[in-house]
């Protein structure tokens, strides 16, 4: 609901600053739509960069559990329970955990309850994790050993996007400011030199002008996000 409010008030605001008009509202709707998804994946890449690391403390949990001598089902309860000391109820690895020590009090195959967990979070670094789980249990494999080299490599995997993000987020910053200078400029032009900016508006001439104008801060936009967006 936020970022659709904020998709509306850009929307808005660039229906008055390029054509004076709040019904262009329902013209620019395309817009909003598209940088509302743009917000959505952002804050989907930001929940996931966020559950990486709360699903990194809880192998790390189970590793430690099984390294004591527990079994892989007691194992994975114990890091429920120490992770609850952590995170909120709330948590998504809290929930998680949660599901996945109430199947397991209804006996349910360890497998299947991974290979639930994994369908339900949708994530890369799980389903690798459960995958190689799964064929190390009905292969009899070291179950630790694997597990220690998961957490070394989710490890080393979020580090990297930790570096990344350091060295981007000037970067971002400065995109965030230079995004809003057109908008600056146009506002700070109307309100200067308003004789001027009326010529703009009120004439197919002046919006094909704004159009075009608007047309080329979208495709910079886009540019400049897709630039500052690095996946690991």
């Amino acid at each position: 609901m936020w970022n659709l409010l904020k998709s509306l008030g850009v929307v808005v605001i660039t229906a008055w600053l390029y054509y004076r008009s709040l019904g262009m509202i329902f013209l620019l709707m395309p817009v909003m739509l598209g940088y509302l998804r743009m917000m959505e994946d952002e804050c989907a890449r930001k929940k996931e960069t966020e559950f990486q690391g709360q699903f990194k403390e809880a192998i790390q949990a189970v590793s430690a559990s099984l390294n004591t001598g527990y079994s892989v089902e007691n194992a994975f309860r114990e890091a429920h329970k120490e992770l609850q000391r952590i995170y909120p109820k709330d948590a998504r690895i809290t929930k998680e955990l949660l599901v996945i020590t109430r199947q397991l009090r209804m006996n349910l195959p360890m497998e299947q309850i991974l290979e639930e967990f994994a369908m339900r979070v949708q994530t890369e670094d799980v389903r690798n994790f459960v995958t190689v789980f799964v064929a190390v249990k009905k292969s009899g494999g070291n179950m630790i050993a694997i597990i220690q080299d998961t957490v070394r490599q989710i490890g080393d995997k979020i580090d990297v996007k930790r570096e990344i993000d350091t060295i981007l987020a000037a970067k971002r910053y400065e995109f965030r400011v230079m995004s809003a200078i057109p908008y600056a400029i146009i506002g700070y032009m109307s309100l200067s030199f308003p004789e001027f900016m009326d010529r703009l508006y009120g004439n197919i001439l002046g919006g094909g002008v704004m159009t075009v104008c608007l047309g080329i801060y979208m495709g910079a936009y886009v540019l400049g996000v897709k630039m500052i967006k690095i996946e690991v």
